[in-house]
C-alpha cells in the first residue's frame, strides 16, 4: 500500500530518501545474506504498483517481505504495513541542510536487516 502524507514537504523528503533507502536495503541484505547462508530471491511484481517480494529460505523455511515496506519502516517512524493514517518522515535521516545523513541511514538500515534475520533465525 502506497504511505499517505500529510503534506508536500513530507512527499518531498521521502522523494530524496527512498532510492537511497533502497539500496542500502538490498546491499545491507545480501551482506547479511552471506554471513547467514540463507538464500535470497527476488520476485518483481505489479499489483497494486511496481513492487518487489524478498524471499529468504533455509531449508524448509521460507519467509518473504514487500521490499517497499521495508523500505518504509526505515524511512518514516512507527511505520506499520497497510498504515491509513498520515507517514511521517524520520527526521534523523536529513540534517539541517535537507542533505541526506548517510551514518543514520545506515545505521537504521542495518539495524533492521539483522533484526529480520535474527527473527526468523
Amino acid at each position: 500500500m502506497k504511505p499517505k502524507f500529510k503534506n508536500i514537504l513530507e512527499y518531498e523528503k521521502a522523494q530524496i530518501l527512498l532510492q537511497p533507502i533502497y539500496i542500502r536495503l538490498v546491499d545491507n541484505i545480501r551482506k547479511e545474506s552471506e554471513l547467514s547462508k540463507w538464500e535470497v530471491d527476488y520476485k518483481e511484481i505489479s499489483e497494486p504498483f511496481p513492487d518487489y517480494i524478498i524471499s529468504l529460505k533455509k531449508g524448509d523455511y521460507l519467509i518473504q517481505n514487500n521490499l517497499w515496506d521495508l523500505c518504509f519502516q526505515i524511512c518514516f517512524t512507527s511505520y506499520q504495513q497497510g498504515q491509513i493514517n498520515p507517514v511521517e518522515i524520520d527526521q534523523k535521516l536529513i540534517d539541517d541542510q535537507g542533505e541526506l545523513n548517510w551514518e543514520e541511514l545506515e545505521n537504521k538500515t542495518n539495524q533492521l536487516v539483522k533484526n529480520l534475520f535474527i527473527s526468523i533465525d
